[in-house]
């Protein structure tokens, strides 16, 4: 029987990805309070502002928002209450299934969402002191990053 420890296969960061998590995370919560203050400066919450980012890809069942959000269904359904009220969403049954209901942001949604999104000034500044190409290149190493962060399957 072989007493030797067993080694861990997880390779160990080098000071690189080190530093790169480090700065991943303050970019991170640089756009989450920037995110925060401009959802607050439209009388939003940041979930709010962030189900109506949501539905801009379209109509979407609430159990889908909860599991992309990582949050309780009975959350969304609060959430959704409150901007339904302000006229920011609609609900409607799904044709295919009468049981699911899918929210839809309205125009005035649309519009508050998109007013929001062009008031984020985080990425701007710091974007334009990279070149077009720059630009270019941490997209496609983001998109690799984010796809491989996905797993097999998803």
């Amino acid at each position: 029987m072989d007493t030797q420890p067993t080694q861990d296969a997880t390779p160990q960061p080098d000071e690189i990805t080190r530093e790169v998590v480090d700065l991943m995370a303050n970019l991170v919560a640089l756009f989450h309070r920037e995110y925060e203050e401009a959802a607050a400066a439209r009388s939003l919450t940041g979930a709010q502002a962030k189900v109506l980012a949501l539905l801009r890809r379209g109509p979407m069942p609430m159990r889908q928002i909860a599991q992309t959000l990582s949050c309780e269904p009975s959350n969304i359904t609060g959430i959704v209450d409150r901007l339904e009220t302000r006229g920011f969403v609609t609900r409607e049954a799904d044709r295919q299934d009468r049981r699911v209901k899918l929210v839809a942001a309205t125009p005035t949604g649309s519009a508050a969402s998109e007013e929001l999104r062009e008031s984020l000034n985080f990425a701007r500044e710091p974007l334009a002191a990279l070149g077009s190409q720059e630009r270019t290149v941490l997209r496609d190493l983001l998109r690799r990053m984010l796809a491989g962060a996905a797993g097999p399957g998803a």
